[in-house]
């Protein structure tokens, strides 16, 4: 039943690197390898998405207290989004908007490090509006309810689960063609709001992650199918990098990313 109810699909391993990633209180330029493995498909009602993120990390971002190896991460990222005109079989059409629905998922992240070890744990929902647009633009207004349980190995001290307060998240994901060129521009876009103390007693400050790419489809050099094989360049803006404040007179510069990337995807 699945598999006749499904209606595109879409799976995909990617490569990225760049030598400029920050980290929350470590001010020094981090290098990352990140492997990536990405799936989004149709079904009879809606959208599936799900990306698994596995960063790995020079020795300036550490995997302990006084390693040379440097930190590993997970991070995974679910969304189910619902589309109203599916479900009901009414349109949801006005303006520039094509289409609604309803966004539910997580994100799930452990982190082996020196100093935070994070192991976060996040519920997303709300409306989403499809725009009218060459390929996709999508904008949700989505709630957020994240919590984390970090070990610091300097202190050895584990600190319990921690719920922040819920708060709201606009976010953007986008891939558009760029004419006939065999360009596109592709990423995503989240403004998140500030999640009230955290789990040490301090504030948190709005956050905003800018992730945009210009990809080009190389398919035809190795003889695959059109869109296959996309070679190109990111640039990430990460601003107060998960709520820590970058401008809170910390020297807390790792707060704030600005990494140009090179990344390689081959979809099947």
């Amino acid at each position: 039943m699945a598999a006749q109810a499904a209606t595109f699909s879409d799976t995909s391993i990617g490569y990225r690197y760049g030598t400029e990633y920050a980290e929350p209180f470590n001010n020094n330029a981090i290098s990352k390898d990140i492997i990536n493995l990405n799936h989004i498909s149709g079904y009879k009602y809606g959208t599936n998405f799900f990306n698994v993120d596995m960063l790995l990390s020079d020795n300036k971002d550490p995997a302990g207290a006084g390693s040379g190896n440097g930190a590993q991460e997970v991070y995974i990222v679910y969304r189910n989004t619902v589309e109203l005109e599916k479900l009901t079989g009414s349109a949801y059409k006005f303006g520039p908007v094509r289409g609604m629905g309803i966004t539910a998922g997580f994100d799930y992240n452990t982190k082996t490090d020196a100093g935070y070890n994070s192991k976060k744990r996040m519920l997303v929902a709300g409306p989403t509006f499809m725009m009218d647009v060459p390929g996709f633009l999508n904008i949700s207004l989505l709630a957020l309810w994240e919590s984390n349980a970090p070990y610091n190995t300097f202190s050895k001290v584990s600190t319990p689960r921690y719920g922040y307060d819920a708060h709201a998240m606009l976010g953007a994901a986008w891939g558009i063609p760029l004419g006939g060129s065999g360009l596109s521009f592709e990423g995503f876009a989240n403004f998140i709001a500030a999640k009230g103390k955290n789990e040490f007693g301090g504030d948190t400050a709005a956050e905003t992650n800018i992730d945009m790419q210009i990809m080009y489809d190389l398919s035809g050099v190795i003889g695959a199918p059109p869109k296959s094989l996309k070679v190109g360049l990111e640039y990430q803006y990460w601003k107060n990098k998960f709520g820590n404040d970058s401008e809170a007179g910390t020297g807390n510069k790792g707060a704030f990313a600005k990494t140009p990337m090179v990344r390689v995807e081959y979809h099947f």
